[in-house]
């Protein structure tokens, strides 16, 4: 058995292309080979920001293909269909022949037994696999046609220890790699994957990026244990830096501690995303002025050290100017500016979209109970910061600002908050805010989101949402649920479209209300399908639901799912799917409707008046129970009916004689299922 070896040498990759690349391009790699009926035992990628290295074991030299029939298309398909055959399996027009089979007539061609010599065949591949693959971004340089995530140098493909010889582009493949020196790369001859890795090691370059990544960690994690500092490193910085670096040195370096005094967000920011280092934190989770620096060379001179720490302190002090100076500046003021910011060209500016929130804090105060004048200053306020030197600056510190230039002009704590929560949840996972002024703004600054984008028929497609209003509309879904707010969102959207029309905003839609709803119940079926619950549930409390309330839609789902294998569940789902069987059945033969609107005077035997009256004690459970109910107790009263309709269908005979009587009898089965569809349709649900 024989391995294949490949090494892309290149100037420095970005790691995001590097790491795409590195998995695509063996997944490549791999389906040829399989394509082509060449085994191998294993296959292994690894990359620096130099190297893109393949190496896959146990490859045959050969292959013994023995004589096989394949079959082709029918004889009817289009030509390119045949064409398309003979091309796919190298054959040639001789060798096709028809032959008829008991679904149709159909093309066959015999393949002849031969050797494939495998080298061969990669001479082949290979260049085509390296032509196929797409950069997310990728260049040219001096006067080649080759375009790739970087100038590319050198390509050593090996099998079996020997050259595969090809010509890609302007590159000859070989077995020489380049080994970076100080004024200039030196050539190094390899015979094999083992001698490659040899050569690399005698220059401390570590090929295996996830050897590296561990290094990194672990030296970091003895930096911290050493100085008792916590070792919450962002684990995206740890997989980026891997891959920045391939002889990983760490370091410690630090800054002027008159930089502490500016908000640390600015400071971890600058240090994570700006320099690529990893700051350091103190027991307590409080940061230091020390950071970490994941160098590629060896820093004998201390010159690396202090170089960066020159960079960092630059960049330290600007952000220190921008704090001084944005923190005195009057936040009230700075709404104004906002009119110069424009939100969208349809939408108005930033400014229009506080006033929007401002005028909708009336409502959402009254529906949550809240004070209107809090939430009203944090709405009017909540965007003044994206006109501040340092979210220009550090655009991902927006709101988050606002709340530190609030805090320090003296604005109340909650709607200090309210300004930086606003904007929260982030992500799918992140926290959402739960403190009451901020989560108010944020379900008003999403739904004027929606609201605003749906009235210009700017909604999202299947494979484009350049808006994110999925990630606001789930957004807003979970901060209803994780703070269990009760709340009427088509009441809530409604005002938002007037507050739009207020301004004169020209929507192009006339259903927005409607759209967005639909928008929203959509994406909550994805919500509660990630917390686990079965389809069929899901469908069966949304086809009952009426109204806005995703809370209530939420208990129920929840409910149902938890319970729908105890007893509770599977009585009043085995009692239900009696009664709609025998309803369903008589339907399907005949025409006549069932309304579910029994005679009490055609009641013949007791078990139908004890059924009946039961019905109507649960239906006034219902009317009772409208603004407050427990679904908790709502399965209990269900269930409760098991008994009387137990004595119901052991006692009565719905196929009666008497046309009326059985009319009047799937009445009351009709009623029965109809008050039991007020609490979920039962029809939908596939069984306990």
């Amino acid at each position: 058995m024989a391995e294949l070896f490949i090494e892309l040498f290149s100037e420095d990759i970005p790691p995001i292309l590097q790491i795409d690349a590195r998995q695509k391009i063996k997944q490549t790699i791999e389906e040829r080979l399989k394509k082509k009926e060449i085994k191998f035992d294993s296959s292994k990628s690894f990359s620096t920001p130099q190297r893109l290295v393949f190496f896959i074991d146990g490859i045959p030299e050969k292959i013994e293909q023995k004589k096989k029939i394949i079959k082709g298309p029918n004889v009817e398909a289009p030509q390119a269909a045949l064409d398309g055959f003979i091309k796919s399996n190298n054959l040639n027009k001789l060798d096709i022949y028809k032959k008829n089979l008991e679904s149709g007539e159909f093309y066959f061609a015999e393949i002849k037994p031969k050797v494939i010599d495998i080298l061969r065949e990669l001479q082949s591949t290979i260049p085509e696999v390296l032509q196929g693959y797409s950069w997310k971004k990728s260049m040219k340089w001096s006067v080649y046609d080759l375009s790739w995530g970087r100038p590319l140098k050198s390509i050593i493909v090996l099998f079996n220890n020997k050259v595969i010889n090809f010509n890609f582009f302007h590159l000859q493949s070989s077995n020489l790699t380049l080994i970076e020196g100080t004024n200039e790369d030196k050539i190094k001859k390899v015979n094999s994957f083992k001698s490659y890795l040899s050569i690399l090691k005698s220059k401390n370059i570590i090929l295996d990026q996830e050897k590296r990544k561990n290094i990194i960690v672990e030296k970091m994690n003895n930096i911290c244990n050493a100085r008792n500092l916590k070792n919450n490193f962002n684990k995206k910085l740890i997989e980026e830096v891997a891959n920045l670096v391939e002889r990983p040195n760490i370091m410690v370096c630090k800054f002027n501690e008159i930089y502490l005094k500016v908000p640390q967000e600015i400071l971890i920011v600058t240090m994570q995303q700006h320099q690529k280092y990893f700051p350091l934190f103190d027991s307590n989770n409080k940061l230091t002025n020390l950071f970490l620096l994941v160098s590629n060379l060896a820093d004998k001179k201390g010159y690396i050290k202090t170089g960066n720490q020159r960079v960092i302190e630059a960049r330290l002090a600007d952000a220190k100017f921008f704090w001084d100076k944005n923190k005195a500046q009057n936040l009230v003021k700075q709404v104004g500016k906002l009119k110069n910011l424009s939100f969208f060209n349809q939408l108005g500016t930033f400014y229009d979209r506080t006033q929007r929130l401002r005028k909708f804090s009336a409502l959402i105060s009254d529906q949550l109970n809240l004070s209107k004048e809090k939430i009203e200053i944090a709405a009017s306020i909540c965007k003044a910061d994206l006109v501040s030197d340092l979210v220009g600056e550090y655009p991902e510190l927006q709101g988050i600002m606002g709340k530190y230039f609030a805090l320090e002009q003296g604005f109340e704590e909650d709607i200090s908050f309210a300004i930086s929560d606003h904007y929260l949840p982030i992500g799918v996972n992140s926290e959402v805010p739960k403190k009451p002024i901020g989560l108010a703004v944020a379900l008003i600054d999403k739904i004027d989101m929606l609201v605003g984008f749906f009235g210009i028929n700017e909604k999202p497609t299947s494979s484009k949402d350049p808006f994110a209003l999925r990630r606001t509309s789930i957004g807003l879904l979970r901060i209803i649920i994780e703070n269990k707010l009760s709340i009427q969102l088509k009441d809530l959207i409604n005002y938002s479209i007037v507050t739009y029309e207020e301004q004169n905003v020209k929507f192009l839609n006339n259903s927005v209300a409607k759209d967005v709803l639909i928008f929203l119940r959509e994406r909550f079926k994805n919500l509660l399908k990630d917390k686990k619950i079965r389809n069929d549930i899901i469908e069966a409390v949304y086809s009952s639901h009426i109204g806005s309330d995703f809370l209530s839609l939420y208990k129920k789902c929840l409910l149902i799912n938890k319970n729908i294998s105890k007893d509770i569940c599977k009585n009043i789902i085995g009692t239900y799917k009696r009664a709609s069987n025998i309803i369903y059945q008589e339907l399907k033969s005949k025409k006549e409707n069932i309304l579910g609107q029994p005679e009490l005077f055609l009641f013949k035997k007791d078990e139908e008046k004890h059924l009946y009256n039961k019905i109507n004690e649960i239906r006034q459970y219902f009317s009772n129970t409208k603004k407050h109910e427990s679904y908790e107790e709502t399965l209990k009263v269900l269930a409760g009916a098991k008994l009387v309709t137990d004595n119901f269908f052991d006692n009565v005979i719905v196929n009666d004689e008497n046309s009326d009587i059985k009319k009047n009898r799937l009445e009351l089965l009709q009623m029965f299922c109809k008050t039991y569809n007020n609490f979920i349709d039962f029809s939908k649900v596939e069984g306990a």
